[in-house]
């Protein structure tokens, strides 16, 4: 992604825009799984798509090829022989069995009307035998100049019948190299159905996407776009995919068609278009609530390969549509998920990914589906499956152990991106090694084959050695690589991707869970700069919340002032702050912002404790009420003191300070005593000069897996991590805490106290 989202309260998994951006189909023997991840070729970033800057192309048309145009050419048609020979290293690779396959155009089978707007790459053209095709490059050779528009199309349709293992040598041949070069010189000559005829015969030729000729025939169809129909332009926008060439140029003259033709979209034509768009990784703005009306005017009509390809479409387009758009689609795949492919399965759950969508039916269906289904789906499909989980927060057990079984035996198709995203996932979700002994090994075997890949894509490496901490595994190896400064030079040279903080999470990791690193750390300069850029978004972001900043109110409240509550980033690795709270052995509060720390010594006198709790608090018989478990299970101090009376309730009017509760409870000797004196603290612990060190988390449900009290990794890593660093840790959950915002100083005020001296 070109630009990542600081997230405090929670990690996001980013994007890579180029990882493993491989030419799409050229035959179609190619038509496997490799095609399932291709809608991480190149996006932009995982993000809204009205974050990214839409970019714009000139199409200039010429109808004639100067000189020094000729000579380019020359040049392209020269050099795109080479890559076809193929390496001495290449024979000496060992074969690898394929992956599982995926029908990824098997939603053209729904209907007829889609072979007038698709090729279809299972029915390749009747063979051509290698004798014939020797005759016609001689042809070629003999006509020269001389050939018509129509003689090289004809030429270039029959030489596309030949078997897929000749092509290289007829692609190397300087005879077709000549006869490209006629093509491009008949390029205004062609009739528009002889121009979509020749650019069909490059796909079975399996003509390099990079190939020079073909910026010039887009150039000529972008060019003639006008004159052609809407069928014809959908069509040739399909075979730019079936070739692997991304055609900006053209894709922009398309929608200006649609645009002009909304009318003419009927479910064929609408599904494929959002196929096309889905290949293109980008819609017009302008054209998403025009093609959000059609698809739920069409919804009804759709059959579920076609629902799985559209959720395919707008994902990789990452193109944003309404809430309630997305809910109804999701329901449509829900109606005949049991129909639905692997595929088109695994493609809502991509979409339900990036739109961020909890549908709770459908999870749970996935629940009954993947568990049936795992042990035939390929490594690619599983990685989404559980990636949409971690990133709905959904954990489910079914899920999380079929797929868990089921990996460990694909590691060899596993790329590093595919383990890297896996580890990621089940450390997010909390998995523990324990459930499945073989699959973290496995992964993490794999990543060390798989080295040579995070030279291109150092992002992976990270993300997988960070899913791997959430669950206390610690590859020294691999982590001694990621801290090398080969390694961060490298990572920080990606200017798509902000690599720094990754990079210092794992650093912090070390400094913690691994006493005994004698490897490489980032340096203290790098570590200072997250530091301070952590710092400054979580000031202006996460310390702003209502909830944050009532408690840091109420506690310095409660403990008799703002010296006594410092807020910060206690682990900064870990991206959120804390209320940090220091207390003696005997409970008395202890300084702890910075310019107390400077002018204190380690002994506090006693009157800068507790003597101030009870300042501005005045307490109720329903406070009352709740500290001594009528409404509630809390346990306190308040709870424990027999002395207290009930009894001596009376109304009052207004003080000099204007508060008014309409029924008091005086504060006996008892209740203050208790309140401002914990002495059961007292009793266990001799030596004043003891320090508890406190970290309170105000925490929320992005914290947690979905409808669970189970912490997700990143954040249950930063309370092991507190422990490990000697801190007790005292959340206020979003459960009591939120709802006590709306309640009385006081009530506020006893709920902190339970809470920090609850089994000190």
């Amino acid at each position: 992604m070109a630009a990542s989202v600081l997230c405090l309260e929670g990690y996001r998994l980013r994007y890579s825009p180029s990882s493993y951006h491989h030419s799409a189909l050229n035959s179609a023997a190619s038509h496997s799984q490799t095609d399932n991840d291709e809608d991480e070729q190149c996006l932009p970033t995982l993000a809204p798509s009205f974050w990214q800057r839409s970019n714009r192309y000139s199409v200039s048309c010429s109808r004639h090829l100067s000189s020094s145009k000729n000579t380019l050419l020359d040049l392209a048609f020269n050099k795109s022989s080479e890559p076809e020979i193929p390496s001495a290293s290449s024979y000496q690779r060992k074969p690898v069995l394929p992956d599982v396959k995926v029908e990824t155009r098997a939603f053209h089978k729904c209907r007829p009307e889609y072979a007038s707007m698709s090729l279809d790459l299972n029915q390749r053209p009747h063979p051509l035998k290698w004798e014939e095709a020797m005759q016609l490059l001689q042809k070629v050779a003999v006509l020269k100049g001389s050939m018509k528009a129509s003689d090289v199309s004809q030429f270039l349709l029959e030489l596309s019948r030949l078997h897929p293992d000749k092509m290289p040598l007829v692609r190397s041949d300087q005879r077709f190299i000549m006869l490209l070069r006629y093509s491009v010189e008949h390029l205004r000559h062609f009739t528009q159905l002889q121009l979509l005829e020749v650019l069909q015969s490059f796909v079975w030729l399996g003509m390099p996407s990079a190939h020079a000729v073909l910026e010039l025939y887009e150039t000529e169809l972008s060019c003639r776009s006008s004159q052609m129909t809407l069928h014809q332009l959908i069509l040739a926008a399909d075979l730019w995919r079936c070739i692997g060439k991304q055609a900006p140029q053209f894709l922009l003259h398309l929608y200006d068609s649609v645009r002009l033709h909304l009318g003419q979209l009927g479910v064929p034509e609408l599904v494929q278009l959002l196929y096309i768009l889905g290949e293109g990784r980008q819609c017009p703005k302008d054209l998403i609530r025009p093609l959000e009306q059609l698809l739920m005017h069409h919804l009804l009509q759709l059959r579920p390969e076609e629902v799985g390809v559209i959720c395919l479409g707008l994902f990789k387009s990452q193109t944003s549509i309404s809430e309630s758009a997305v809910t109804r689609i999701v329901d449509k795949a829900l109606s005949f998920v049991k129909e639905m492919s692997d595929f088109a399965m695994v493609n809502v759950l991509k979409y339900l990914r990036f739109s961020y969508l909890y549908h709770r039916a459908w999870l749970e269906a996935m629940a009954e589906e993947v568990p049936k289904r795992a042990h035939r789906m390929g490594v690619k499909g599983l990685m989404h499956v559980v990636l949409t989980c971690s990133a709905l927060h959904y954990s489910n057990d079914s899920i999380l152990t079929a797929v868990a079984d089921r990996v460990p035996l694909l590691v060899p198709h596993c790329r590093s991106k595919d383990s890297c995203k896996l580890l990621w996932a089940y450390g997010t979700l909390g998995f523990l090694p324990s459930r499945s002994p073989s699959f973290y090994p496995s992964l993490t075997e794999s990543l060390r084959q798989r080295k040579a890949e995070f030279q291109r894509y150092p992002e992976h490496l990270l993300t997988g050695l960070l899913g791997l901490a959430f669950v206390s595994q610690f590859p020294e190896d691999l982590i001694a690589l990621a801290l090398s400064p080969d390694f961060i030079n490298l990572a920080l040279k990606c200017t798509q991707l902000e690599l720094k903080k990754d990079l210092f999470t794992l650093d912090g990791v070390v400094a913690l869970e691994l006493p005994q690193w004698t490897g490489p750390r980032l340096s203290n300069e790098l570590r200072d700069e997250v530091t301070e850029m952590l710092w400054t978004f979580a000031q202006s972001d996460v310390c702003q919340k209502p909830e944050v900043q009532e408690a840091e109110s109420a506690l310095k409240d409660l403990l008799g002032g703002e010296e006594f509550v410092c807020k910060r980033m206690i682990l900064p690795h870990t991206r959120s702050i804390d209320l940090e709270v220091h207390l003696n052995s005997t409970g008395q509060p202890v300084p702890v912002n910075q310019a107390s720390l400077e002018q204190s010594s380690s002994t506090f006198p006693s009157n800068q404790g507790w003597g101030k709790l009870n300042v501005g608090v005045t307490i109720t018989d329903e406070l009352l009420a709740q500290l001594i478990n009528k409404n509630n299970n809390t346990k306190s101090p308040l709870a424990q003191s027999p002395k207290v009376k009930t009894t001596s309730l009376q109304r009052l009017r207004p003080d000099e300070s204007g508060r008014l509760f309409d029924t008091v409870l005086d504060l006996t000797t008892d209740i203050i005593e208790t309140l401002t004196k914990p002495s059961h603290l007292g009793s266990s612990r001799k030596d004043s000069n003891e320090i508890v060190k406190i970290a309170v988390q105000v925490s929320n449900r992005n914290h947690f897996c979905s409808q669970s009290q189970q912490l997700l990794g990143l954040h249950a890593m930063k309370r092991r991590q507190l422990k490990i660093a000697g801190y007790r840790v005292v959340e206020l959950s979003y459960q009591e805490w939120f709802p006590l915002l709306r309640k009385s100083r006081a009530e506020k005020l006893a709920y902190l106290h339970c809470k920090l001296y609850d089994n000190l």
